[in-house]
């Protein structure tokens, strides 16, 4: 497992647990609850970081046996690099807040309906993933200047335009995944530059040339979110109940 002991960092919501299991690996585990309440635990290698100074370039190769409490949790889990387009923490040491970016990304995703996470029609959106971004770099400051402009996503027509809109600046690619997620399986995502390949169990399952822009962080995690931005145009997100605890373990290959 390509990754620094010392350098990974925990967040949790309340209720939520990282640990680590008695195999010498980490459970990352959610509570039961209902939805409209964020519940989430991960481990990253950025956590107060500045992107530009994220630890992971290419060649770069994540290795690592993981299992999940269900075969369809509610919400994301999974496990990958990723530049943290989102993410509005506070940095240390200067301060401020992460604004956002266009997502770079290489990861194995598992996602609930009804998440929807594709800007393409061609491509699974939900279920077992192996899938990648590459984007632009426009400026941070440029885009949180254009945040106010979603609230015409209030209007499908105009979603539909705007979908349509980011696949010029927002490249992806993805291949649906067969397996039992219940059971150990081995896991490597080998990011090179111009490339990157997916196997699981030693058998190569998705290759692409759809490879991210580094520098990239480190990402396990398991949530209750889902997001969806289908061809309709019509954006949601949230969050979904659980009837039970749910969690993921992984061990370093």
């Amino acid at each position: 497992m390509n990754w620094h002991g010392d350098r990974l960092k925990q967040s949790v919501t309340p209720g939520a647990r990282v640990e680590m299991s008695a195999e010498a690996g980490w459970r990352l585990s959610i509570p039961a609850g209902s939805g409209g309440r964020y519940r989430l635990a991960e481990l990253d290698d950025y956590r107060g970081v500045r992107r530009r100074s994220f630890p992971w370039n290419p060649p770069y190769q994540l290795s690592l046996r993981a299992r999940a409490s269900a075969g369809l949790i509610p919400g994301t889990w999974g496990f990958g690099v990723w530049n943290d387009p989102f993410g509005m923490g506070i940095l240390s040491q200067a301060g401020g807040m992460r604004l956002p970016v266009l997502p770079n990304a290489a990861w194995f995703f598992f996602a609930s309906p009804p998440n929807s996470l594709s800007l393409r029609d061609d491509l699974p959106a939900q279920g077992a993933l192996a899938a990648t971004y590459r984007s632009i770099r426009w400026p941070s400051a440029l885009l949180a200047l254009g945040l106010p402009a979603l609230a015409i996503l209030a209007v499908p027509a105009a979603g539909r335009l705007l979908r349509r809109f980011a696949r010029r600046f927002v490249l992806q690619d993805a291949a649906a995944l067969q397996l039992d997620p219940t059971e150990w399986h081995a896991y490597l995502i080998d990011w090179r530059k111009g490339s990157v390949e997916f196997q699981v169990d030693d058998q190569i399952v998705f290759q692409t040339r759809i490879a991210p822009a580094g520098p990239l962080g480190l990402v396990i995690w398991i949530d209750n979110q889902y997001a969806a931005f289908p061809a309709d145009g019509r954006l949601r997100y949230g969050t979904l109940p659980a009837e039970e605890e749910n969690w993921i373990e992984v061990i370093g290959a």
